[in-house]
């Protein structure tokens, strides 16, 4: 009973945290950044961490077993896993880790208000998941997910704001051209063309700081995505050979081509794709045309892990919904 309580109270605990976090993200990035709550924002994230890390801990100890038998529990795995991804991010730019910090407050809403109260309870281990192999590929499978769909959303943002830029270079562009078009006809209008580009003139050292900090910021989203897309794609790798080894000693083949292998498969190859499109010399562009194969990827991560559990056939079958019923 003991540990069933201290389990309610730490995943709300981390469910608060990193809800305000959340907000604090919000306020700074929308708002006005406040150096102070930025900093305070960051330590709660690592209160969170540290929630979940004793939720599981604790988990463990009363279940007998590695806390990843059930969807709920592999939910909470997974915002653990985001939490250590934000925690790398933040240390490399602090800017980016906000865009992370949304995976894990859905995964904390989902598992703890989305899924049936009985799926929150320890359960004894289907025959299948007993196995000194449940830690090593489970394990690797969810944290390659979180690194995967935090590179991804990345790649999302960088494809976002390139994007905003080339279209606000656009209307630029097209402002002028109208603006010399006037010249032309109207003398009344070249003063007042004059008089603008002298304004422009004026402000050039501000629009250039701008641009120079969007590019700059630009940069960061392309080079930190494809770091974490490369760490999680290394996860994914372990986590697939190190499954074909346990299919093999469970069901007598290393690979049966059930849906949730078949879509792990797919997965790993549109990243192999990504990565070769970073690593070709011959491409052009590589980040633009790398972020669209990222962002695909992301919609089939949420396809392997959620559409797959969501249909409950297969051999995984045992990691399937039960939401909450009315």
């Amino acid at each position: 009973m003991i540990f069933v309580t201290l389990e309610h109270i730490l995943t709300h605990i981390s469910f608060s945290i990193i809800l305000i976090v959340i907000m604090i993200y919000l306020m700074n990035f929308l708002v006005y950044e406040i150096e102070e709550l930025r900093n305070s924002s960051e330590k709660g994230m690592i209160a969170t961490f540290l929630s979940i890390t004793g939720f599981l801990v604790i988990r463990w100890i009363s279940s007998g077993h590695f806390p990843l038998s059930n969807l709920y529990e592999s939910l909470i795995f997974l915002s653990w896993s985001f939490s250590i991804i934000h925690m790398i991010l933040y240390l490399g730019n602090p800017k980016l880790s906000a865009i992370t910090a949304l995976s894990a407050i859905f995964t904390q809403v989902f598992a703890t208000s989305g899924l049936s109260t009985e799926m929150h309870q320890p359960a004894i281990l289907v025959p299948a998941l007993q196995s000194q192999w449940l830690m090593m590929h489970v394990s690797m499978m969810l944290l390659s997910y979180a690194a995967l769909l935090c590179g991804s959303l990345l790649s999302v943002a960088f494809i976002v704001i390139t994007f905003q830029k080339k279209i606000d270079f656009f209307l630029k562009n097209k402002n002028f051209l109208s603006l010399k078009k006037k010249r032309k006809l109207f003398l009344f209008g070249e003063m007042e063309y004059l008089s603008k580009k002298g304004s422009v003139f004026q402000n050039t050292d501000s629009l250039s700081f701008q641009n120079f900090y969007k590019y700059q910021f630009i940069q960061h989203l392309d080079y930190w995505s494809y770091r974490v897309i490369n760490l999680g794609f290394t996860f994914l790798t372990i986590g697939i050979l190190s499954g074909a080894v346990w299919a093999n000693e469970a069901w007598g083949s290393y690979w049966n081509w059930d849906p949730k292998e078949t879509w792990a498969f797919i997965t790993w190859t549109i990243f192999a794709i990504y990565l070769h499109t970073r690593t070709n010399p011959k491409l052009k562009d590589k980040g633009t045309n790398s972020a669209f194969v990222a962002s695909i990827g992301f919609l089939l991560i949420w396809i392997c892990y959620f559409g797959i559990n969501l249909l409950g056939i297969g051999f995984h079958s045992y990691g399937s919904f039960q939401l909450i019923s009315n």
